[in-house]
Parts: C-alpha cells; sequence; structure tokens
C-alpha cells in the first residue's frame, strides 16, 4: 500500500506511467473500444468508470506543454461537431487536476483508433457511456 495513491490505479497502470516517457501517450476508453485487438500493452480495470479513472491519472501525469492538444477525445460518428456528456465531463476533470490548462481535441474515429494503437498502453475500463475514450500525452517535471 502507498499514501495519497488512489486505490484505482493497479500496479500494472503504475508502472505504465511511471514507465512512459516525455510523448508517450496513454488511452483510456471504454468497454465498448477494441482495447485487446488494438493494444500491444492491455491494462484491464474493468469495474472502474474512465472518469474516475481519469482523475487518478491525470493527478499524477503530467501532459506535455511542448503539443497543441495533449488531450484528445474519439469524434461522434456522423456528428463531428456534438460533445458527449462524458468528454464534457473529462473536460471539467482536466480543468480540476491537470497541471496545466487545456482544451481536449476531438479525433475522427479512426484516427483515435490510429493515436490509441501507438500509445504506450490502452487502458480499458468499464465504462458504458458511448464515447468514453481519452487520450493523454505524458509530458515532463522539471528537475
Amino acid at each position: 500500500m502507498l499514501r495519497n495513491i488512489s486505490p484505482l490505479l493497479s500496479p500494472e497502470l503504475l508502472y505504465a506511467l511511471r514507465a512512459m516517457g516525455h510523448g508517450d501517450a496513454i488511452a483510456i476508453v471504454d468497454a465498448n473500444f477494441p482495447a485487446e485487438s488494438t493494444a500491444e500493452r492491455c491494462i484491464r480495470l474493468d469495474g472502474v468508470s474512465a472518469t474516475d479513472l481519469l482523475e487518478a491519472v491525470v493527478k499524477l501525469l503530467p501532459l506535455d506543454t511542448f503539443i497543441e492538444a495533449p488531450a484528445s477525445s474519439m469524434a461522434v460518428v456522423g456528428d463531428s461537431a456534438a460533445t458527449p456528456e462524458i468528454v464534457t465531463e473529462f473536460q471539467r476533470i482536466l480543468d480540476e487536476h491537470a497541471d496545466i490548462q487545456t482544451s481536449i481535441r476531438p479525433l475522427e474515429r479512426f484516427e483515435f483508433y490510429d493515436r490509441a494503437r501507438n500509445a504506450f498502453a490502452i487502458v480499458q475500463t468499464g465504462e458504458g457511456r458511448l464515447y468514453g475514450n481519452i487520450l493523454l500525452t505524458k509530458g515532463v517535471i522539471p528537475l
């Protein structure tokens, strides 16, 4: 056991977050996402919501300040201007807990899949809300 670390963060996920380097991405995805067939490294947290996990992760993970959009979501198929309620909640969590201010950039579905495929890890949650997917790009911590 460790202090001040969310119990939602499994040992495997903590290892991945620590092992990631600057510019590496991690995908937090919903229960419908094809994580097992997409990921080289898939971490399953079936009983956890994507929003609860995002809050736990973003408190530890510095976001990249060298790129325009260190947080991306999946755009609604057929209505790219729509913002799903869960993405609004993702943005609220980032606004409250991220180390930098950033807006979530929606990506077309297959672009999101491609970016997730190249992520350091995909974390599949038990999230049932549609479009409950977010990619985060890790930044640096100045020493």
